[in-house]
């Protein structure tokens, strides 16, 4: 989940006259850029705060590259925030007793040079869980440059198509329509689609 490049929109408003939200592609390097300035940081500043190289920083700012989910991460660590807040919206809720529809087609986006992600639930804080929809476009291990490995636990269920899930330590592991797969995401890890189409997934990872 290291590659990618940039996608940029806003999320629309919420459902208005009983209709649905339609799936738009999130601006993250414009949020970015707004935390950076709001604390008066440099660029350098930010990549000593995240671990991640001030060009690194720079590229997702100006749409050049979309960060992975270990790049998120070390996002929301080093800014000290809770990592849904690089995605909610403006209605994001942070209460007991709340609850999030999300329906069909929509969610945000953010795609890579692997992956396609749909983010769902975006407008709730601090989840325990970051749930979304994944169409996987990578055909081989050769299309992704680093595997992916983070903090926490990952689970993975199969919608359409047939994927090939490789970890360290075990495998290869073939998995078809209605089959599942749950890991420590500190394993480096990374998945393919094996069919003709690519293939979709439902993807939650611990926050």
């Amino acid at each position: 989940m290291r590659s990618g490049n940039g996608d940029e929109a806003t999320l629309l408003d919420a459902t208005r006259a009983g209709r649905r939200r339609r799936s738009d592609p999130f601006h993250l390097g414009k949020r970015l850029r707004e935390l950076r300035r709001e604390r008066q940081l440099t660029l350098e500043d930010a990549g000593r705060m995240t671990g991640l190289a001030a060009s690194t920083l720079s590229k997702i700012e100006n749409d050049q590259m979309s960060p992975t989910f270990d790049v998120v991460q070390k996002l929301a660590v080093g800014f000290d925030i809770d990592i849904t807040d690089l995605f909610a919206g403006h209605s994001s809720q942070d209460a007991a007793g709340r609850r999030s529809v999300t329906m069909a087609g929509a969610g945000r986006l953010m795609e890579t040079s692997v992956y396609r992600h749909r983010l769902i639930a975006t407008e709730l804080k601090n989840k325990k869980i970051l749930p979304f929809v994944t169409t996987i476009k990578a055909r081989a291990p050769g299309d992704f440059e680093n595997w992916s490995e983070h903090s926490g636990e990952e689970f993975l269920y199969v919608l359409e198509g047939e994927i090939c899930f490789q970890t360290e330590h075990y495998e290869p592991v073939t998995l078809g329509v209605g089959d599942s797969i749950y890991i420590d995401s500190s394993m480096q890890h990374a998945c393919y689609t094996t069919s003709e189409k690519d293939a979709v997934v439902l993807w939650i990872n611990t926050g």
